[in-house]
């Protein structure tokens, strides 16, 4: 899970439980298995309700929503980030990539240069980042937001986690950014072209296009430019490097924990810039 690891894990429970605590709500009873799911989203969508997500939002994002057994297996078998460098830069950033963000870069230059000139975030980093996480745009995930996220919530594996990140979606419809049926993306509930989890998307999304909308799933100027509002606001430096050992470097590790995704983000990068 790509984007999943774009949070530090430690804090989902501090902020579930003042989510959700409050006003002595006792939060849904998780599970392992499917038969208490439809007892868990009702209880869930009423604590939704205390929290301010209003009836008519958890009906439109919600009234459909079922348990999904592939999400969970897929939850189970993650295995991308035990790759060796070699074999992750193989898969998600290989040579044709290179070649293509050259020209992706090439064809987006003026919006990409007034990105830098707003986030201060060099182009081929954001290009980096778009193709890793989704090709360009590619590959962003067609399975439902809702149905991901509240399947994860309800089982007990990281259920404070993911019920975070299930009230920020609905924040995002709330607020009205997307529609629930635009809310299509990963298994895990990553949003976008570059898979941005909820609660980023709500912090970080920036309506580049000025349409009045945070659209990470179709715009391209809001998906780069909220790409490079989240590193400048995790301590990007303007011009500094970014490969292993200058100061940029760091600031991969809030955009993605795994030690293998933040050598291949810099190697890919450096590859793109040359």
């Amino acid at each position: 899970m790509a984007a999943a690891a774009k949070v530090k894990i430690w804090a989902a429970a501090a902020f579930a439980a003042v989510m959700l605590g409050s006003a002595g709500a006792q939060a849904a009873q998780c599970g392992n298995d499917a038969s208490g799911f439809p007892a868990w989203l009702e209880q869930f969508k009423g604590e939704a309700q205390s929290q301010g997500i209003s009836a008519s939002t958890l009906n439109r994002a919600l009234g459909n929503v079922s348990y999904d057994r592939k999400v969970i297996s897929l939850d189970r078998n993650q295995k991308s980030f035990k790759l060796s460098l070699n074999e992750f830069m193989a898969r998600r950033a290989p040579a044709s990539y290179v070649k293509r963000a050259k020209g992706v870069m090439r064809q987006n230059a003026a919006l990409l240069q007034r990105i830098e000139q707003r986030y201060g975030v060099q182009p081929e980093v954001l290009m980096a980042i778009w193709g890793m996480e989704t090709g360009f745009g590619a590959n962003s995930g067609n399975m439902n937001i809702f149905r991901s996220l509240a399947t994860l919530s309800y089982d007990c594996r990281r259920s404070d986690f993911f019920t975070e990140e299930l009230l920020a979606a609905l924040q995002i419809v709330q607020r009205g950014d997307k529609t629930p049926e635009q809310m299509k993306g990963a298994w895990a509930g990553e949003i976008g072209q570059t898979q941005f989890l909820a609660k980023n998307y709500l912090r970080y999304a920036v309506d580049f296009d000025g349409d009045g909308r945070r659209d990470l799933i179709s715009s391209k100027a809001d998906v780069l430019a909220s790409t490079a509002n989240f590193l400048a606001q995790h301590g990007w430096q303007p011009g500094a490097g970014y490969e292993q050992g200058q100061p940029n470097y760091r600031v991969f590790a809030d955009w993605n924990r795994a030690t293998v995704y933040q050598q291949a983000l810099a190697l890919f990068a450096s590859q793109i810039a040359n």
